[in-house]
């Protein structure tokens, strides 16, 4: 991911394929799932861009479409991990064009972004899902919630329904005090390139991307506009999921001594846990948890 700034507006810009085929491989999604999800994840990572290192960022659908809910959880060190409700729902491609139709897999309802950020209580900002295209519903949250007008793109392209050929996106935000002129630009600029998977299909670099954004700002009733813009970082990103043994044992303990007896019982004294986010699994034996039951 590269992250960087112009006079008008902040910028960035991610290929996410590995971080997508990562979760299809996790999570066993549909084509549908995947390319709604892959959004997601996503536009999680560029979201936890705007974030300072360990400070996290949480996005999380609540929807009345066949997938119900996801959540994707980032920070500002480029990491991302998430899951989705229903993963294995799947919808037919538009007939007209032949795409994913993510917006009907989706759905209407609520998107919510939960800021924490070392605050005395994290940052909490809600917005309706009008069209379920993940990018249109990112763009409305930012407007109606945060004030910041913003230009987003995502897409994922699938080789087959088990390989992920290609998944990015990228986000522009203009800044309070952006020139008229630069707004107008930017917006013809973006409706003429081609979507984010064409250009990654073709070979451009996030470098060139950034570049293509940016030049040849004019038509015939402006003079061309000459942004200078600057590369502020660049970055690896990946799919990481901090769930530990203990985490889980704690989780248990906290069920209370008679609920875990009971439980135990039922499972024949062995208990497994598994990570909504990465899958992983942990079991635990009563003799794992006899010190906690035998106090």
């Amino acid at each position: 991911m590269i992250r960087g700034t112009s006079k008008n507006a902040r910028f960035f810009i991610v290929d996410s394929t590995k971080i997508v085929q990562e979760a299809l491989d996790i999570h066993k999604c549909s084509p549908t799932g995947i390319n709604a999800f892959g959004r997601f994840l996503t536009a999680g990572l560029i979201m936890g861009g705007t974030l300072k290192g360990d400070d996290l960022l949480s996005i999380i659908t609540d929807t009345d479409g066949l997938v119900n809910q996801m959540v994707v959880t980032a920070n500002g060190k480029g990491e991302v991990k998430g899951y989705l409700n229903n993963p294995t729902a799947d919808l037919p491609c538009k007939q007209l064009s032949n795409k994913a139709d993510v917006a009907n897999l989706i759905g209407k309802g609520t998107l919510r972004v939960i800021k924490d950020m070392g605050l005395k209580e994290p940052y909490s900002g809600l917005s309706e899902i009008l069209s379920g295209e993940i990018a249109e519903d990112i763009a409305y949250y930012y407007v109606t919630s945060e004030q910041i007008p913003t230009v987003i793109a995502l897409g994922v392209e699938l080789s087959d329904e088990k390989t992920v050929k290609v998944a990015g996106g990228y986000m522009v935000q203009l800044f309070p005090d952006a020139d008229e002129k630069f707004i107008d630009l930017l917006e013809k600029k973006i409706k003429a390139m081609r979507n984010v998977t064409e250009l990654l299909k073709g070979g451009m670099d996030l470098e060139r991307i950034a570049k293509l954004i940016y030049e040849d700002m004019d038509d015939e009733n402006y003079e061309k506009l000459i942004e200078p813009y600057e590369i502020l970082e660049s970055k690896e990103v990946k799919y990481f999921c901090n769930c530990n043994k203990e985490k889980y044992y704690k989780g248990l303990i906290a069920l209370g001594k008679e609920e875990l007896e009971k439980v135990l019982t039922e499972t024949n004294g062995k208990v497994e846990t598994e990570c909504h986010f990465c899958g992983k699994k942990y079991e635990f034996s009563r003799e794992d948890l006899k010190e906690f039951l035998n106090n």
